[in-house]
């Protein structure tokens, strides 16, 4: 067991044999101990993001001596780390978000993890934790979920939300790459993010000479905590002004990377042009590689540009769309992310600017936003048949 660690141990008879060198990841040598004490469904009207959690939980120890340990679905149950344990410290932290959903026949289906898993595996190198063979972690998480599938609620809208999570584990107050590390995966049952209809929201623009989410070379593009604590407080000032996030901009240009914790998307009439242009921030290294703006991406090219649109990942700063905004060019901006899928936005504050974004006094979410969530929802669901969505019975162990 990795040091810092306390959980329970499986029987003798389950271990894996040992090997003279560290361990692969292996999915065959699961061990599964169910809870004697099954919680109750909760109620569909109570499923706000993360309130309520799962009845189990999939646990791997990896230690840099024997790698991989014998993964184990145990009861949902607190972890027992050492105080010096290198996460509290220094920060050895990364996490994914994915969500399961429940098709029109019953059967539970993933929505891309292999992109999700794939994020994970590049967020935990970054950052000196192991590397770790997402095939087989992919395969876990099927069990995991076919435990839990109780709740996963047939109803449009409702999932179930998966929380991958690794942390460096090793006691010491050395800056060092952690020894020994803990691989989890915990579920929360979740309702539809708009119970009414989209409600558009109003963005702080947040200069980087005041506030940085991310900056070049840094972990901007990886999935990691270090990235989202420090914004916090920005983004509870910007909201005790009356705005529901932050929009973070970069450079002296202020040039548009996020918005919150979502990719931005921008659309435009190009003027003298009969035609539209759909704009997001590049991968620059500054911005995470949203799986949501990759299937925005993918099905505008796919469906917008036989219509004559333009769709484009290039540089956007508040000056191209606040003049957009002035000459009527700019027709919609949403934000994408795996709990909205997308979320309209109204206006954004840029100085003493308030930078209206395209919607009408009585318009909430402008047609671009509605065609992609209704797109994006129809493989989730599987009502549109796609590689995308997987099955979770199609998922061999």
């Amino acid at each position: 067991m990795a040091p810092g660690i306390l959980l329970p141990s499986p029987p003798l008879t389950a271990l894996r044999p040992q090997s003279s060198s560290p361990a692969r990841l292996d999915a065959s040598c699961l061990y599964v101990a169910r809870t004697e004490h099954p919680s109750a469904i909760p109620p569909a009207h109570d499923l706000a993001f993360g309130k309520h959690l799962t009845d189990h939980m999939l646990q791997i120890e990896w230690t840099e001596a024997h790698g991989w340990q014998q993964p184990c679905i145990l009861p949902y149950q607190d972890i027992h780390l050492d105080p010096t344990a290198s996460v509290f410290h220094y920060g050895f932290e990364c996490f994914e978000g994915m969500k399961v959903y429940r098709d029109a026949k019953g059967h539970l289906r993933l929505f891309r993890p292999e992109m999700n898993l794939d994020r994970f595996n590049k967020s935990a190198v970054r950052i000196a934790l192991p590397s770790l063979d997402t095939a087989e972690l992919l395969k876990l998480i099927a069990e995991f979920v076919k435990i839990e599938e109780r709740f996963v609620l047939g109803q449009p809208g409702y999932s179930l939300y998966l929380r991958p999570v690794m942390v460096g584990t090793s006691p010491g107050l050395g800056v060092t790459a952690p020894t020994s590390a803990l691989l989890y995966v915990i579920a929360s049952p979740v309702g539809a993010y708009y119970t009414s209809g989209f409600q558009p929201i109003l963005l702080e623009a947040t200069s980087s000479r005041h506030a940085t989410r991310a900056w070049p070379g840094g972990a901007g593009n990886q999935k990691i905590g270090g990235n989202y604590a420090p914004s916090i407080a920005p983004e509870k000032a910007a909201k005790a002004r009356g705005f529901h996030q932050c929009l973070w901009l970069f450079g002296d240009d202020d040039a548009i990377t996020e918005a919150g914790t979502m990719n931005l998307f921008i659309a435009l009439r190009i003027r003298g042009q009969d035609c539209h242009e759909l704009v997001t921030p590049p991968l620059d290294g500054t911005i995470l590689p949203g799986v949501t703006r990759d299937c925005v991406l993918h099905l505008a090219r796919a469906r917008l540009v036989p219509r004559g649109w333009q769709v484009r990942e290039r540089k956007i700063c508040m000056a191209e769309l606040s003049a957009a905004s002035k000459t009527g060019s700019l027709m919609e901006v949403f934000g994408t992310g795996t709990a909205a899928i997308v979320s309209p936005i109204r206006a954004i504050k840029w100085g003493t600017q308030l930078v209206e974004c395209g919607l009408s006094a009585h318009q909430n979410a402008g047609k671009i936003a509605m065609w992609m969530k209704d797109w994006i929802e129809c493989r989730q669901y599987g009502i549109e048949e796609h590689e995308w969505s997987v099955p979770v019975d199609h998922v061999s162990k």
